[in-house]
């Protein structure tokens, strides 16, 4: 088999909507775009906070937490970018030629929690400007976005905007090294714990996995190659080797981020409730670590920010054509109106609640719609789905909808109590 697949002419077919398709030889900054789209689209704020606060709780043993769930996390990733990759379609239309109507769903679901976790990454950018420059949270938000905003007024947006998601994931995992070796963590007793843990949370697993390749995170590679045109056999290897690169590239988020807070802990320091990310990063590297924290936050925020408003879009575009066409100024609008609501509302807590409570069930709903149609041949024609990619598939799925069901029976009496 040739190293080639199948692109359109400028590399970008679906944002010139010409559909002209070329072979070109492999195109690494494209394949490495599209994974830290969706490595940095799940290292968002939350993700940091979700990291400090688990390895507060379990210590050395969260290490194995993190090994299962990206194990877990590449098998729910393969099956989905491999089926929209064959098939050349985005999520909403193979859920449809699954079960009619069903894209609708699935596409409304992560619209609204894209819309609803994107006024928070907003405040987490703001956040981050506020650590960096000590200038208001509002007026941080506000220039983010505008940089934001920025990326999509350029004609061949996805090729700056995946230039832009390499260097946030750059930047973050290299400040973050540096907080975990300043940290000095027991790595000998990280590394055993990974493999024999004091306990194992099965919740944490479970939420890990959902946060990573949860929501609106599970398409937006897989997406950003068939707008690129990387569809087709020829294309397995690269899509493949880009779903596990962007797994990857999370994992060594989280394992670094884990290193750095385990070992502020082993030297017996207590973190801050009210922000125990930062509180690593300054007990670890003292003011300047606070800084970094401020870098941080912004470069998962920002990304975080094109990441949710970029898929989320994107799974409009199949029901309008001037959504298709126009999608760099719908994407355009969804950023700002994600900026205005925070910067005249704040962050509407039951409204967010609710939209991620009901996120929480994309994950399974969505991976098991590509297992059934990983065996439709209307949909992959005669491609043969590796049966151990089905299981791992099937094993995602059972867990995440189990949290799913959990969390929507008990987060939404809450809300209407």
């Amino acid at each position: 088999m040739k190293n080639t697949m199948t692109v359109p002419e400028e590399v970008l077919a679906a944002e010139k909507g010409t559909g002209e398709e070329k072979k070109v030889k492999f195109n690494w900054s494209l394949l490495m775009g599209a994974a830290f789209l969706m490595a940095t689209s799940s290292i968002g704020p939350g993700f940091l906070t979700q990291t400090t606060v688990f390895t507060q709780q379990l210590m050395a043993s969260f290490g194995f937490v993190i090994l299962l769930s990206i194990i877990l996390d590449v098998g729910a990733q393969l099956n989905v970018w491999r089926v929209i990759g064959i098939s050349g379609k985005r999520g909403q239309d193979v859920a449809n030629m699954v079960f009619p109507g069903l894209g609708y769903v699935v596409s409304l679901l992560i619209v609204m929690g894209g819309l609803a976790f994107n006024i928070g990454n907003v405040a987490g950018a703001g956040l981050g400007f506020n650590v960096m420059f000590d200038i208001d949270p509002i007026l941080g938000a506000a220039v983010s976005a505008g940089i934001a905003i920025s990326i999509f007024l350029i004609k061949e947006a996805g090729r700056i905007m995946d230039k832009f998601t390499l260097a946030a994931g750059f930047i973050m995992i290299v400040l973050t090294v540096y907080v975990a070796i300043s940290s000095a963590p027991p790595i000998g007793e990280a590394a055993i714990k990974s493999v024999f843990p004091d306990t194992i949370d099965t919740m944490a697993i479970v939420t890990l996995v959902g946060g990573t390749v949860g929501g609106y995170i599970t398409f937006s590679g897989g997406h950003r190659l068939v707008d690129a045109g990387v569809t087709g056999k020829e294309a397995l290897p690269q899509i493949t080797r880009s779903a596990v690169t962007g797994v990857c590239v999370t994992g060594v988020m989280r394992v670094v981020l884990f290193l750095a807070t385990f070992g502020v802990l082993a030297a017996g320091m207590q973190l801050d409730p009210a922000n125990p990310p930062a509180s690593v990063f300054r007990l670890a590297v003292g003011e300047a670590g606070y800084r970094i924290f401020g870098i941080v936050m912004w470069a998962a925020a920002i990304s975080s920010v094109i990441g949710a408003a970029y898929t989320s879009v994107s799974f409009l575009r199949s029901f309008s054509s001037y959504i298709d066409s126009n999608y760099r100024y719908v994407v355009i609008a969804f950023i700002l109106f994600s900026t205005l609501v925070f910067s005249f509302i704040g962050r509407p807590v039951n409204v967010l609640i609710l939209v991620g409570t009901l996120n929480g069930l994309i994950l399974p709903i969505a991976l098991g719609v590509m297992l059934f149609a990983a065996y439709n041949k209307k949909i992959v024609g005669d491609y043969k789905h590796p049966v151990w990619m089905t299981v791992f598939g099937a094993v995602v799925v059972l867990m995440t909808a189990y949290m799913g069901i959990m969390a929507v029976t008990t987060q939404l009496p809450k809300l209407f109590a």
